[in-house]
């Protein structure tokens, strides 16, 4: 194994300038939803084709983290940067100005493949510090990450529903620029450690899951506590828009607001990994998760009920993920961005599984099945936490 090199050490102002970066890119992956009523007359598009437009940003994304993220081992993080976030300018102005579906849904595709900064910023910063403070600049990070996800949503239903859906993407591409610029002048140059062909960097990427068998417990333990959230969140405006709450589309979606809680998670567990080891904090925080559903389900018809356990549960989850990436950057340092990678892709597949089993969970049973497929995806999880070793 290969130690890398620490080229730069990590300032406080490189630390907030990725932190900000990635707040800002990861809200690429989530501006198209609350715009998406105002496309939908104006292409003129049926239900099934307006799906296709986050669907294609999140496909986008997902195919970065597979045949992108691996790039960050081979070339210089900072000129891959660089050329992801031209391509994050060009696709939102393309988006801004497609003149038809085909145009539009091929531009948030690669918004989705342009995002991947993001997953180049998270190794980049990890590869920068010691071990002892991977927690804690994981952490802000990850709190970066939970804003963007946030104010997305907000910021771009305001500034679609005051200067129409293409100011969106013209602030994206606007965003996009500034970002790029200040991470191309800021960013130290690292020295790469893999020297291998792209095929082979993309072989290798699925060779190092199966060669590692921590990587695999990790990343099924990501996967399925994130299967869980997934499955909260799928069905939550669902559930709340019946007896005995009767919310509106808008007033569900304040309860995104709650996920704030998340930003507090993130920032705590990162300083807490490197007392009690991430295995003991990720076992913690699933037990949190649990509880919160467990009071959804007992008295999910009380709002104060359903903000306790929807607290609960985001702390939990934000506070898991950033304790779980400790451990998997400490796997193979030469290797981090390939295994962040595919890390990462497990966890988003683990998502979608999860929204699509939430889904299917309230249909046939209705909220208890909500809580009951959600507490199993947790059991799960910490059984997968369990067979891993200490860390």
């Amino acid at each position: 194994m290969t130690k890398p090199e620490q080229n730069q050490q990590l300032s406080r102002f490189i630390l907030l300038l990725m932190t900000a970066a990635i707040a800002a890119t990861a809200a690429n992956l989530y501006y198209n939803q609350p715009i998406l009523p105002l496309m939908k007359v104006a292409f003129n598009l049926t239900d099934a084709q307006l799906g296709s437009i986050p669907a294609l940003t999140q496909f986008g994304y997902a195919f970065a983290l597979l045949f992108i993220s691996p790039l960050g081992d081979s070339l210089p993080r900072r000129k891959l940067i660089t050329i992801l976030s031209g391509l994050l300018v060009a696709a939102s102005l393309i988006a801004a100005l497609a003149p038809n579906l085909t145009v539009l849904l091929i531009s948030v595709f690669l918004i989705g493949v342009g995002a991947n900064i993001t997953q180049q910023l998270i190794p980049f910063a990890a590869s920068m510090v010691s071990a002892q403070n991977k927690g804690a600049t994981l952490g802000t990070l990850m709190m970066g990450l939970t804003l963007g996800i946030l104010l997305s949503r907000t910021l771009s239903g305001f500034v679609g529903d005051h200067f129409g859906w293409q100011s969106v993407f013209y602030m994206s591409a606007l965003l996009a620029t500034l970002f790029g610029t200040l991470l191309y002048v800021f960013l130290p140059v690292n020295k790469p450690h893999a020297n291998l062909s792209y095929l082979a960097l993309i072989k290798s990427s699925l060779s190092l899951f199966k060669q590692y068998k921590q990587l695999r417990m990790f990343t099924f333990s990501g996967a399925f506590w994130f299967a869980s959230f997934n499955v909260l969140w799928a069905t939550l405006a669902i559930y709340v828009n019946n007896e005995p709450f009767n919310y509106s589309a808008q007033q569900a979606g304040l309860f995104g607001v709650i996920a704030l809680a998340g930003v507090i998670g993130a920032k705590l567990a990162g300083n807490f990994v490197s007392k009690l080891g991430s295995k003991n904090v990720i076992a913690i925080s699933l037990s949190l998760i649990a509880i919160g559903f467990l009071i959804t389900g007992l008295f999910g018809s009380s709002l104060v009920a359903l903000i306790v356990g929807i607290i609960l549960i985001d702390f939990g989850v934000f506070s898991a993920q950033v304790s779980n990436q400790v451990r998997v950057f400490s796997i193979d340092p030469s290797a981090q961005s390939r295994i962040n990678g595919i890390y990462m892709l497990g966890y988003y597949i683990g998502g979608a599984v999860g929204s699509a089993a939430g889904v299917k969970a309230f249909d046939l049973y209705k909220w208890d099945g909500v809580i009951a497929i959600s507490i199993t995806f947790i059991v799960i999880s910490g059984v997968f936490n369990a067979l891993a070793k200490k860390a």
